[in-house]
């Protein structure tokens, strides 16, 4: 017969064992989905293979292939691990308590000083022009990211014509999607030629969207 003390250690002994196997797997995901964010970043969407995609992380092409199950898998889940690492920048900056235009102009602000530098926002984009230039499934994939954005900026947008800081002639959803438009055309812009004087765009854009937004 088993001794008491032996029987209660049992549920001790296993569970952190799955919690290690929990968290080997979900870094190893990571990894994989960083090396593809690279790849994409430097040779471009069709670089995003998954011989290439394991090599880069240190793993095999079968762990890749097992993880993602397919090319459209890989960008898929690509694709919302660099809009969760775009939210990530906004909320780093302590920008939970700004709202109304301030928000807006705060995660403007930081899009655009972080394009050059981030490498996970650069890789998003040319994934996302990978993606409609070659009319992949994925665009539906980025459509949803791109509405998550949109409905952030509406919803700051709403909250600033409660607050005052916004005109309530403002239409918020047509609002909203020229602010996430603004930064499709200026980052793509980049990509096309990276000469492009971003802090000066910067500026610009935050200096238009004050007097074209406020009261």
């Amino acid at each position: 017969m088993s001794h008491p003390a032996e029987i209660d250690a049992l549920p001790l002994s296993s569970a952190p064992l799955r919690r290690t196997q929990a968290s080997r797997r979900a870094e190893s995901d990571r990894n994989l989905l960083l090396a593809a964010a690279e790849l994409i970043a430097e040779e471009g969407f069709n670089a995003a293979t998954f011989e290439k995609v394991g090599a880069r992380a240190g793993y095999s092409r079968g762990l890749a292939s097992q993880r993602f199950g397919s090319k459209d898998g890989l960008i898929e889940a690509l694709i919302d691990y660099l809009h969760d690492r775009s939210e990530e920048l906004v909320f780093a900056e302590g920008l939970d308590d700004v709202t109304g235009l301030d928000a807006i102009l705060a995660a403007v602000d930081i899009y655009m000083r972080n394009f050059e530098t981030e490498q996970a926002i650069r890789s998003y984009f040319v994934a996302m022009a990978g993606a409609v230039g070659t009319l992949s499934p994925q665009r539906a994939a980025f459509a949803a990211s791109h509405m998550k954005a949109k409905e952030r900026f509406a919803f700051h947008i709403i909250e600033g014509q409660a607050n005052g800081s916004i005109s309530k002639e403002i239409d918020a959803d047509a609002a909203a999607l020229m602010i996430g438009s603004l930064i499709l055309g200026v980052s793509t812009q980049w990509l096309i030629d990276p000469t492009t004087d971003l802090m000066r765009v910067r500026k610009t854009t935050l200096d238009t969207l004050r007097r074209s937004l406020g009261v």
